[in-house]
C-alpha cells in the first residue's frame, strides 16, 4: 500500500541537510552559549551566523530577532507585550480577524479580561479581509492590529503590504502570524511594513520547538519571561543552538528553492483541487487562487470529516481536518464558520497540504481513494440520506 503524506501544514519533515547541520551541537559543540570559553563561544557563534541568516532571509536586521519556542509563543509575546505597553499611553483596542491561529484568539480573549477592547474582522466567503473595513474599524485609540499572513486551515493569503501599509499610515503597530507562509511565500518585513511577525521552523521543513518573533526596533517589547540575559535580556533561557542553527538552515534552503520549488507544489496543489471538484456536493473552502501552494480545503456535504480521516488513513494517506492545535475537539472548526459554512457542512472538512517531498504520484492516488472513500462514508451517513431526499 502507497504511503502519502498530505499533512505538511501541521508539520514537515526535517530536511537531511538541516539534520546534518543540527548533529555537531549535540555532541562536538555542545557548550553553553553563554560561557566564555572556546566551547561556549564556538556555539554562540554559530547562532550568531544563523540569526544572521533568518534576517537576511526576512529582510530585516539580526538585533530584530527573537528566538522562541514556536509560533505560540510569538504571537503570545507580540499581542500581550504590545498591548500592556500600548495601555499606558492609553490604547486598549486591538484588531484581529475571526479566523486567526488559537494562540492569537485566546490570547485575545485573555487582553479582553484585562479591560482592553478586542475588533475582529470578517473574512467573507473567500477568506479575505476587506481593506475599507480595517480602515473603518482603527480608532485613535487602536494600539495593534494583528492578521495572519496565510490561514493554517484554508491557505487563503491576505494582502499584507496593503495592510501594513495602511496601519504604517494610521501609526499603529501591525503585527502578522506568518507560520504556514514563512519558507513557501515571500517575505520582506520593510517593504511590507511589517512590525512584528511570527514563524515556526517545524513548518519549513526545521526542527519543532524553536521559532522566531521579529520586532521591529522602533516596536517597545516586555519581558514573557524572566530570569537571564539571554536574547538580549528579553526572554532569558539556555539556548539551543541546534534547534537554532537548523532553523537557519531549514529557512534558507526553503527561500532559495523557492522560486522553483513552490510553482511545482501549486501545480500539485490545482490538480488536485480539480480532482476532488469533481465529487458531487464538494466546495472548495478559500480564495481559489490566492492560497498557499501547498493548501486545498475541502468540505464533503453529508460525512464526518473524523471518519473520512481514518478512512484515509487506512489507505496510508495522512490528511487533517484543520488545525492540528485543535484536532481534540468535537466543535467545528471556527475558520470554516468564518467564512460562512453551517455546522452540518463545516464537519465533514478535509485539508491536504503538500510539501516539496510530494510527487504527481502522490496526487493521483489520492485523487483515486478519496471519491470512493466519500461515497462509501455517504452511504452509511443519515444526513447524506436526508440531503438526497430534499433534493428529490
Amino acid at each position: 500500500m502507497r504511503q502519502v503524506y498530505a499533512d505538511n501544514a501541521a508539520t514537515t519533515a526535517v530536511s537531511p541537510s538541516v539534520l546534518e547541520a543540527m548533529l555537531p551541537y549535540f555532541s562536538e559543540y555542545y557548550g553553553n552559549p553563554s560561557s566564555l570559553h572556546s566551547y561556549g563561544q564556538k556555539t554562540a557563534a554559530a547562532m550568531d551566523e544563523a540569526r544572521a541568516t533568518i534576517a537576511h532571509c526576512l529582510g530585516c536586521r539580526p538585533g530584530e530577532l527573537y528566538i522562541t519556542s514556536g509560533g505560540t509563543e510569538a504571537d503570545n509575546w507580540a499581542i500581550a507585550s504590545t498591548a500592556r505597553l500600548s495601555a499606558r499611553k492609553g490604547k486598549k483596542h486591538l484588531i484581529t480577524t475571526k479566523f486567526e491561529h488559537h494562540a492569537l484568539l485566546h490570547t485575545m480573549e485573555e487582553m479582553e479580561k484585562e479591560g482592553f477592547t478586542v475588533t475582529y474582522l470578517d473574512v467573507h466567503e473567500d477568506g479575505l479581509i476587506r481593506l475599507e473595513e480595517l480602515a473603518e474599524a482603527i480608532r485613535p485609540d487602536t494600539a495593534l492590529v494583528s492578521i495572519m499572513y496565510a490561514n493554517n486551515e484554508i491557505g487563503t493569503i491576505q494582502p499584507i503590504a496593503e495592510i501594513g501599509k495602511l496601519c504604517r499610515e494610521k501609526e499603529v503597530y501591525f503585527h502578522t502570524d506568518a507560520v504556514q507562509a514563512a519558507g513557501h511565500l515571500p517575505i520582506n518585513v520593510e517593504e511590507q511594513s511589517i512590525d512584528m511577525l511570527s514563524l515556526s521552523a517545524h513548518k519549513f521543513y526545521g526542527p519543532k520547538g524553536v521559532g522566531v518573533l521579529y520586532c521591529r526596533r522602533t516596536v517597545p517589547i516586555y519581558n514573557l519571561i524572566y530570569g537571564g540575559g539571554q536574547e538580549r535580556g528579553k526572554r532569558p533561557g539556555t539556548e539551543n543552538p541546534a534547534a537554532i542553527v537548523g532553523m537557519a538552515v531549514a529557512l534558507k534552503e526553503a527561500c532559495e528553492a523557492m522560486a522553483t520549488d513552490m510553482p511545482r507544489v501549486a501545480a500539485l496543489r490545482d490538480k488536485l483541487i480539480a480532482g476532488l471538484l469533481a465529487i458531487p456536493r464538494s466546495r472548495l473552502n478559500g480564495h481559489p487562487v490566492k492560497r498557499l501552494p501547498g493548501n486545498a480545503n475541502f468540505a464533503f456535504e453529508g460525512i464526518e470529516g473524523e471518519s473520512l480521516l481514518l478512512s484515509l488513513d487506512l489507505k496510508g494517506i495522512a490528511a487533517s481536518s484543520g488545525s492540528a492545535c485543535t484536532s481534540g475537539s468535537l466543535d467545528p472548526s471556527h475558520v470554516l464558520l468564518a467564512i460562512g459554512l453551517t455546522h452540518e457542512v463545516a464537519h465533514g472538512s478535509l485539508r491536504l497540504s503538500l510539501s516539496h517531498y510530494n510527487t504527481e504520484e502522490d496526487v493521483d492516488y489520492i485523487l483515486a481513494e478519496t471519491p470512493a472513500i466519500v461515497a462509501n462514508l455517504r452511504s452509511i451517513s443519515p444526513v447524506w440520506e436526508r440531503l438526497m431526499n430534499e433534493k428529490e
